[in-house]
């Protein structure tokens, strides 16, 4: 089936030369770019590499040369599609680069590198941190409701621990999970502090933090009297 849909595939990525209209481009350089040449390469797909054959133009001004297509399909510079990309972006998000490498084998039927997996997520890691920067930027242009000088009667602290993969230099040293194997994650303490409107019948938020030892030893340290309340899904663990 990947074979069948690879060949498909390369039909369509087989681009004929332009006509007579589209045999100049605009070039950055303010000249024009003029058609010269259908030129091929390999790009890995989603159903395996894939030849790419598209026109190449170059502007005689600045000797600058691009390929409409290559930027059209989202593989301008790049030696894989979007598809295969945001593949190696959620493996390389959830496990070392390394071992990334069999899922990509073993479920898409794809030959990919360490290096590869890598370098692709950190590029989507940085363009996702700088969106996040823009939306916070965003955010703090807003303008805000005036906030009420009541007082307010409870707050809330949401905490908790999650595992996140790293590369091997940030575990040396350290156990794993498993034992006789190093450790391959470290953990990050994220929260939030909140005021809750929905709530049960005794008056208490509907969901709350989890049950783990070093949560309640937190509040135990820097907010004394707090109640703590575990929250349903940590609940079940425990019966």
């Amino acid at each position: 089936m990947h074979q069948a849909g690879a060949s498909a595939l390369a039909q369509l990525l087989r681009y004929d030369p332009p006509d007579a209209d589209s045999r100049s481009i605009p070039c950055p350089c303010g000249h024009a770019a003029h058609y010269k040449e259908l030129r091929s390469r390999n790009v890995l797909t989603v159903l395996g590499p894939v030849p790419l054959s598209r026109p190449y133009y170059v502007c005689a001004d600045c000797s600058k040369g691009q390929y409409p297509a290559d930027t059209a399909l989202g593989v301008a510079g790049l030696e894989s599609s979007p598809g295969v990309r945001r593949m190696e972006a959620v493996v390389g998000s959830e496990m070392p680069f390394a071992p990334g490498c069999e899922p990509m084998k073993l479920l898409a039927g794809l030959d990919v590198t360490a290096k590869a997996i890598e370098r692709t997520a950190e590029v989507i890691g940085t363009q996702i941190a700088q969106r996040d920067e823009q939306e916070i930027g965003r955010a703090k242009q807003l303008v805000l409701p005036v906030v009420s000088k009541q007082n307010i009667p409870k707050m809330y602290v949401l905490m908790d621990g999650v595992h996140v993969p790293v590369v091997a230099a940030e575990t040396e040293g350290r156990t794993g999970k498993i034992e006789g194997q190093r450790a391959r994650t470290r953990e990050c303490k994220i929260g939030c502090v909140f005021t809750q409107t929905t709530l049960d019948p005794e008056g208490r938020p509907i969901r709350d933090p989890g049950s783990a030892v070093w949560i309640w030893n937190l509040a135990d340290q820097h907010v004394p009297g707090a109640i703590q309340i575990v929250d349903l899904y940590h609940a079940r663990q425990h019966l």
